[in-house]
């Protein structure tokens, strides 16, 4: 047998099992896509089934949002008490209500634990601290600091 047929018998087994795969392939899209309809359904129903038997779970409540589920962060006048607060936007209330007065983005996050001297760590808690005031829970500063809202 020459190489040329020897390559071309490996060329032929290759295309063979590359059309295999891409059945395979296309089979397992096909289930992940089922998949994926069923959760969606799942959560539809249990989310209905909650709120016919007004059910109150307690935990931050989750919202999809540009394809992706993200905690939901309401309003002071949705709410009125911080328990509907994701954990860490409650620990970053407490922190900014403790210091009694103007707080900086850089304490609360050396408050969190966050190495606040590399730079762009701290935009994270800017944002969540920002997404705060927007919500009506604080104020704030023109200076860039933050307290808690009256």
């Amino acid at each position: 047998m020459s190489s040329l047929e020897k390559f071309a018998g490996r060329r032929a087994e290759l295309d063979e099992l590359a059309e295999s795969l891409a059945k395979q392939l296309a089979e397992v899209d096909a289930e992940r896509e089922e998949l994926a309809v069923a959760e969606r359904v799942l959560r539809r129903l249990s989310e209905q089934e909650a709120e016919a038997a007004g059910q109150d779970t307690g935990l931050p409540q989750q919202v999809p949002v540009a394809g992706r589920s993200v905690l939901k962060v309401p309003h002071r006048r949705e709410v009125a008490d911080a328990s509907a607060l994701p954990g860490d936007y409650r620990r970053m209330l407490q922190i900014v209500q403790a210091a009694g007065g103007p707080v900086m983005v850089k304490d609360v996050g050396a408050e969190l634990g966050i190495d606040v001297v590399v730079p762009g760590r701290l935009e994270p808690p800017r944002g969540k601290l920002s997404k705060l005031a927007v919500r009506g829970r604080l104020h704030r500063l023109p200076n860039g600091t933050f307290t808690i809202r009256a």
